[in-house]
């Protein structure tokens, strides 16, 4: 009888195995088709149910319904012509712009204008001025929201804005309401301030809530009135994060906001907008807004600047930002730098990288020396000998600080800035948001932010990396090993 099981269920994982093959080869990147499918037939049974969980990499049909309808939406608004950016240097990026409309069906706006904000508690004191000034609606849309001393007077400028007869509508990750402290607290304030609040991609069964668990979204955007607009890395919430092991090491992170006025404020408000429409069914109005008068403009503003905002994440049918940051890399001539605190790209853009540094561009990678995120961490060394090869120089930001900013800049007139990382989970998995510029006065602000990265950083010794320990490199590869597990 036990013989008899034993058979059925080595028949039952072979059977398994082959479906497996089959299934999961289609639609896939060869790399993460063998990893699963090793991860089944050497794990069995709990391998296969380890996939059922996981191993979808998209939204549910009807959330990429509701995506593509706003994104029809998006497309026939006819005030778009009069704002729509004309050609400009480098000639070559005008088919990145057609690449990211086909996409994410929001094209390059011209007339905006931009200030590029480093300090985290200025970016909020900035977010908070222009709360006050709210008149219509104040749409907050962070990762990570939670109430402590930090952002507590930005819950105090929406209450305000609430009183004023202001809508405020608040968008927050569900699962990262739960791995932060204040969670109940934060909930009851919102709901205590008048405040319109969801969760996005709740994981609830019961009410038909349900996709794969780790699939997220990581996007941090405030716009207020369509009239001004924040993107960038910063979450809302105190900069050790709160948690007591980063207090202990002293950890504090480090973020780079943007904040925006002009048409391209409309673009990222339509991001918002298609959010609230996958949580709530109720679809929002998106209007284009222009920019404000020169007297408005403060000695920081860079002004007249060309933007696009690119949405990406499982809720597309393709990897927006992968599919923008590889072009741009591969369309450089004299330097790319690159800033992220989770750098674990796919095959594509290491090639991209390495291509690039082997071609006589100058590229560099901005990252953190400090880890808060150790199985990240490990898998991100595991790259560091690629491009120490090919030539790319790579900056450790020094510790305590983690460097938590996301940007990269391509020659003298591109720049993204957002909150993707350059890692397989940004591309494939998480909710993105990116804003792409073309502007010679934005570039020479980001250049100035990433000379300041450089002079707070240890430059990675190619020699000294060879001979690091035997036991690290044995972490860094077993850690590598699991990012293809997407």
């Amino acid at each position: 009888m036990f013989e008899s099981l034993g058979v059925a269920l080595i028949l039952l994982h072979i059977v398994i195995g082959f479906a497996a093959a089959v299934a999961i080869s289609l639609r896939r990147k060869p790399a993460t088709a063998i990893a699963w499918i090793l991860t089944i037939v050497f794990i069995p049974f709990t391998g296969a149910i380890i996939f059922l969980i996981i191993g979808v990499g998209r939204l549910p049909g009807s959330r990429r319904l509701k995506q593509r309808e706003v994104c029809g939406i998006m497309l026939r608004r006819p005030e778009l012509d009069r704002h729509r950016a004309g050609h400009g240097n480098p000639d070559w990026l005008d088919t990145a712009l057609i690449l990211n409309e086909r996409l994410g069906s929001l094209p390059m706006l011209g007339g905006n204008d931009a200030i590029l904000i480093e300090d985290y508690g200025r970016s909020i004191e900035m977010m908070i001025g222009d709360i006050d000034a709210a008149e219509e609606f104040v749409h907050v849309e962070f990762y990570i929201l939670v109430l402590d001393d930090t952002t507590g007077p930005i819950f105090d400028a929406l209450a305000r804005a609430t009183a004023r007869g202001v809508k405020v509508r608040v968008l927050s990750d569900f699962i990262s309401g739960y791995m932060f402290p204040n969670r109940r607290a934060t909930v009851d304030a919102l709901d205590r301030i008048g405040a319109q609040w969801h969760p996005m991609l709740p994981l609830r069964p019961w009410r038909g809530q349900w996709q794969r668990p780790d699939l997220r979204n990581h996007r941090k955007l405030l716009v207020i009135d369509g009239r001004v607009g924040y993107t960038g890395s910063q979450n809302l919430i105190d900069d050790s994060y709160l948690k007591p092991k980063n207090v202990r090491r002293g950890l504090h992170w480090l973020e780079l906001m943007v904040r925006m006025e002009g048409p391209t404020v409309g673009e990222l408000n339509a991001v918002f907008v298609t959010d609230w429409y996958s949580e709530t069914d109720e679809l929002l109005p998106v209007s284009v807004h222009t920019v404000a008068g020169a007297a408005d403009r403060s000695p920081q503003t860079i002004a007249g600047l060309d933007a696009q905002v690119v949405p990406s994440g499982p809720s597309f049918e393709n990897d927006n930002n992968l599919k923008l940051f590889v072009m741009l890399i591969q369309n450089a001539r004299r330097r790319v730098s690159i800033t992220s605190p989770y750098f674990v790209p796919d095959e594509s853009t290491l090639l991209a990288l390495v291509t690039a540094a082997s071609r006589g561009v100058e590229v560099e990678l901005f990252v953190s020396e400090v880890a808060d995120q150790l199985l990240v961490h490990h898998a991100q060394r595991s790259y560091y000998s690629d491009l120490l090869d090919a030539g790319v120089a790579i900056y450790l930001y020094r510790s305590p600080t983690v460097l938590h900013s996301k940007h990269f800049t391509i020659d003298d007139e591109v720049a993204v800035i957002g909150s993707s990382n350059m890692d397989i989970r940004s591309f494939s998995l998480n909710m993105e948001v990116s804003v792409l510029v073309r502007s010679r006065g934005f570039t020479d602000h980001m250049r100035e932010v990433e000379d300041n990265y450089r002079d707070n950083s240890l430059r990675l010794d190619p020699e000294e990396w060879s001979g690091r320990p035997m036991g690290g490199r044995i972490l860094d590869a077993l850690a590598r090993l699991t990012s293809a597990l997407q």
